[in-house]
């Protein structure tokens, strides 16, 4: 059975700092291209940042220069450090898992992790 298991989110004032986790388990961590995603009220879920098995990642626009996303595959582990929180920013968080030969192969979700960012 699949799991992704997120943690790391809460509450923070603008400005400040998060870093998120996301724990597999039940895939071959290193088969799979990982992401992650968020969904605020009202909107539809949007891709924040992503790291493939080989190591290329992309940012959403609006979180470069602020969002790290990093993958260790020997904790079979998936981050994401955001810093210089914004209020729109605030969302529920998700972890996302990938085959890289294709979503016919497996595509997995956690349960997401709420973030709020207000002072």
């Amino acid at each position: 059975q699949v799991q992704l298991v997120e943690q790391g989110g809460g509450l923070v004032q603008p400005g400040g700092s998060l870093r998120l986790s996301c724990d597999s388990s039940g895939i071959i961590f290193g088969l799979h291209d990982m992401g992650w995603y968020r969904q605020a009220p009202g909107k539809q879920r949007e891709l924040v940042a992503a790291v493939t098995t080989d190591g290329a990642i992309k940012y959403a626009d609006s979180v470069k220069g602020r969002f790290i996303i990093s993958r260790v595959n020997a904790q079979i582990a998936l981050y994401l450090q955001m810093n210089s929180l914004k209020p729109e920013d605030t969302a529920v968080y998700y972890c996302n898992a990938r085959n890289r030969f294709g979503v016919e192969y497996g595509d997995y979700w956690g349960q997401g992790t709420q973030v709020t960012v207000s002072s």
